[in-house]
């Protein structure tokens, strides 16, 4: 019973202010309950290396020495989350990136106010496998058969 292949990863990161208050475990639970897989899981140091290649956008920004400050101010949880759909999903969940206009519900919308929000989302397919590529080496994404996928998705869904 492997669906592999019929479902997307993508990656979320729970920034310093959500482990610094102990919401890495409330984030993984709303994903776990919205009914994705936990493919990948682990804590550790953003270097200032990673996140420039991260955040490569903003590096010329006013702004970014501070965020670069939050960004390695403590270890970050990063999540690779499979499921069908599972980028939209997975920003579904998160919500708007200003917190403080998140719906409720919503992990910002329920759990932040301002721009430290959490958590980060990949936004496509392809910044999804950059970003699960930069952020996790090879053998920690793991391939196994979720059993609740069979009370999660309708048979024809699991094999679009």
């Amino acid at each position: 019973m492997r669906f592999d292949g019929v479902y997307e990863k993508t990656l979320l990161i729970v920034k310093p202010d959500g482990v610094q208050r102990g919401l890495v475990g409330e984030v993984i639970g709303r994903l776990e309950r919205k009914g994705l897989k936990i493919a990948g899981l682990k804590m550790m140091y953003v270097t200032e290396e990673k996140l420039k290649e991260h955040y490569i956008q903003y590096v010329e920004k006013p702004f970014y020495p501070g965020l670069s400050d939050f960004m390695t101010s403590c270890p970050v949880a990063v999540v690779c989350a499979e499921g069908k759909g599972a980028i939209e999903a997975v920003r579904l969940v998160a919500g708007i990136t200003y917190a403080g206009k998140a719906d409720g519900g919503t992990i910002r919308g329920d759990l932040a106010m301002g721009m430290c929000n959490v958590v980060h989302c990949s936004d496509s397919p392809e910044n999804a496998k950059i970003e699960i590529e930069r952020f996790f080496n090879e053998g920690e994404i793991f391939e196994y058969d979720k059993t609740d996928y069979l009370h999660v998705y309708m048979e024809d869904e699991r094999s679009e």
